[in-house]
């Protein structure tokens, strides 16, 4: 989890992110964010880094129990399901903010992330960048070319490509 190349403050855009998906005041998530950089300097949560920091919380619950149980959560939402509903859920990931749309800002944001997954030096990493990907992307599935996506949209495109729906819904 996280970012390899993690910076040293969240940006303003990440703070709102953060501000209006969680309880959490702007103060409260600086205070957690600072820790995080303290913990995992690095930006990267591993698993054995989140059962220690969830032992210090919870001392005396079963944090590898835990952690397994969270693991399979993330493994089922992926997994199982027909490819319609993994789209959907996908979907939802992708409208970061929460509009019913996704837009070419969002959807550049999201191929980045994947391809940040696939690191650097990976062979299944894609030749063209994030922007032209997601330019691509658009192209193909924004029937109506309003620079939105609506969740029709999403689902027709990604349902007539495979490799489309492959690296949007795994």
């Amino acid at each position: 989890m996280g970012c390899l190349n993690s910076k040293d403050r969240l940006t303003k855009e990440d703070m709102e992110f953060l501000k209006s998906h969680t309880r959490y005041d702007e103060a409260t998530i600086k205070e957690w964010y600072k820790g995080f950089k303290q913990d995992c300097p690095n930006g990267r949560l591993t698993p054995a880094k989140f059962v220690d920091m969830y032992k210090m919380f919870f001392p005396s619950g079963n944090a590898e129990e835990f952690c397994d149980h969270e693991f399979l959560l993330a493994i089922d939402v992926t997994s199982s399901g027909t490819p319609e509903e993994k789209l959907k859920w996908a979907f939802r990931m992708y409208d970061v903010d929460g509009n019913g749309v996704i837009d070419i800002q969002e959807m550049t944001k999201i191929v980045q992330a994947i391809y940040d997954m696939l690191g650097a030096c990976s062979s299944n990493r894609p030749a063209d960048s994030a922007e032209e990907r997601a330019k691509n992307i658009f192209s193909k599935m924004d029937e109506n070319n309003d620079g939105q996506l609506t969740q029709e949209e999403f689902l027709k495109g990604c349902l007539q490509d495979e490799e489309l729906s492959k690296m949007l819904a795994p």
